[in-house]
């Protein structure tokens, strides 16, 4: 399995604003929201913490936002909600990327309310036509097990 990225690589790596491209996540797999995507800041880099915006349209064409705080917890993130969400925590980390830092896949643990999932998301502006292959022929680089591979629902 690859290592963890350090706080300092994601410090580098994670703002900006990344597309779901494949999911395991039920959230995404309903048909009740669409295009979702991922925007991420730096709030403090020592310990670092992240601004959160999950972002994605409804059936209806209306766009709606999840907003939370992300905190470095050594091994990955534990993300918390704000306003409504406040008392909801989650916790999640980068398990593989690719080599030119375009293609992360994260994976998210079981909650009270959420099964755990995976992501693979591609950072907006930058394009993968091959990237079910690109995941499937490196997939130990991805940290995704065949199993893993084979959860996955890739967007179109």
């Amino acid at each position: 399995m690859p290592s963890v990225p350090s706080s300092a690589d994601l410090t580098r790596l994670l703002p900006g604003t990344w597309t779901i491209s494949a999911t395991n996540f039920p959230m995404w797999l309903t048909g009740e929201r669409h295009s979702p995507s991922l925007t991420y800041a730096v709030l403090s880099e020592d310990p670092l913490s992240l601004s959160d915006d999950v972002a994605y349209t409804t059936k209806d064409g209306e766009e709606k936002h999840i907003l939370g705080v992300d905190y470095w917890n050594g091994e990955g993130f534990t993300w918390k909600g704000k306003k409504l969400l406040r008392f909801f925590a989650s916790h999640w980390s980068v398990i593989g990327m690719s080599d030119d830092e375009t293609v992360l896949v994260v994976r998210f643990e079981r909650t009270i309310g959420t099964p755990a999932g995976i992501d693979i998301i591609v950072r907006e502006g930058s394009t993968h036509p091959e990237l079910r292959s690109l995941v499937a022929h490196n997939s130990v680089a991805f940290g995704l097990t065949a199993e893993d591979f084979a959860s996955l629902t890739w967007q179109h």
